[in-house]
């Protein structure tokens, strides 16, 4: 059991309110990510459910059950820090048995959920070296080994993978979301990342200046963002925003516009550009576009084998039924 609802959670540092109240329901067995900009409150959010600040006003509830007032320890929930604050001195076996140790637990237990844990985390033959011995991965693998033993009722992630390089990321981006999968708990991961949101979450959640803005699939948020900031944040490259005579003529403040969106033509289009910078990136090329009346140049997305290069002219027509329209308030209109 995993199932997590926050109503009405208020977090506030004396006159600072950095979380307006909010509601928030995590289904169990779900992988949820709180995503947004530095700053947006997301891992104080986090941290709130753990039970590692106090909430100013509210109620989190537990499988049900009010855990506003309990102690972390008491919640039934394993959180995995950013850093890994694994014992230097202690063997691998030792640094997961731990909190098996700190809760009392027989050494028969012990040794068959750490035996789970390392062949589920692939580090059984790990288990007798010392963290200094260790790859970043594998002492991060280590940390969540930490956390499984223990059973929770859901894993807490903040940033777990911001220390490791960008190949590491990738890979144990892959080995977490399987983990998940394996172990059909509930898990929630606090990134700035949205890359990583949308290739690990079930549910997104997207945060500004500590408000939810939306929350939905990857797929539900890429497709159709409730206002001008979801639209900008979820995507890589991010959409394109454009205000103006052309957002006008679509009854709109600002039109949105993904960089995979634009029917690409050397002849003749509705846009007339210059090819600026180009990243080539084997089985994509991203082209900026400078564009006579735009404020910024335009991100556009081709096939890795297109042969254009800088200063040649382009035209650009944005594809009629992918074309995102918001108000003057930021807000979606359809």
């Amino acid at each position: 059991m995993g199932r997590i609802q926050l109503k009405q959670v208020k977090k506030s540092f004396g006159d600072v309110t950095v979380i307006p109240p909010l509601d928030l329901e995590i289904n169990d067995g779900e992988f949820v990510v709180f995503v947004g900009p530095s700053g947006c409150g997301k891992s104080t959010l986090l941290r709130l459910i753990a039970g590692l600040e106090d909430t100013t006003s509210g109620t989190i509830e537990i499988d049900g059950k009010d855990a506003t007032g309990l102690p972390p320890a008491k919640r039934g929930l394993a959180m995995v820090f950013q850093s890994y604050a694994l014992y230097p001195h202690m063997s691998v076996r030792k640094n997961i048995a731990f909190p098996m140790k700190m809760a009392g637990m027989s050494k028969e237990e012990q040794d068959k959920r750490i035996a789970a844990a390392a062949k589920a985390l692939n580090l059984t033959d790990y288990l007798d070296r010392r963290p200094g011995q260790l790859s970043g991965g594998q002492r991060q693998r280590v940390a969540i080994g930490r956390a499984i033993v223990r059973e929770p009722a859901a894993f807490l992630f903040d940033e777990p993978l911001s220390n490791l390089d960008a190949a590491l990321r990738v890979g144990m981006r892959l080995e977490i979301s399987e983990l998940h999968k394996r172990l059909d708990t509930t898990m929630i991961y606090v990134t700035h990342d949205q890359v990583e949101a949308m290739t690990m979450a079930d549910k997104i959640v997207v945060l500004q200046a500590g408000v939810i803005e939306q929350v939905g699939s990857p797929l539900e948020l890429y497709r159709n963002p409730r206002n001008k900031f979801v639209a900008g944040f979820i995507g890589s490259p991010k959409m394109n925003l454009i205000e103006g005579p052309e957002a006008a003529k679509h009854s709109a403040t600002t039109i949105g516009v993904r960089p995979e969106h634009f029917e690409v033509s050397t002849q003749s289009g509705e846009w007339k550009g210059t090819v600026g910078v180009s990243e080539h990136l084997g089985s994509d090329t991203f082209f900026h576009v400078n564009i006579d009346g735009f404020a910024e140049p335009l991100t556009v997305r081709a096939g890795g084998e297109v042969d254009l290069h800088y200063g040649d002219t382009i035209y650009l027509t944005p594809q009629a039924d992918q074309i995102h329209t918001f108000d003057a308030k930021g807000l979606r209109v359809q």
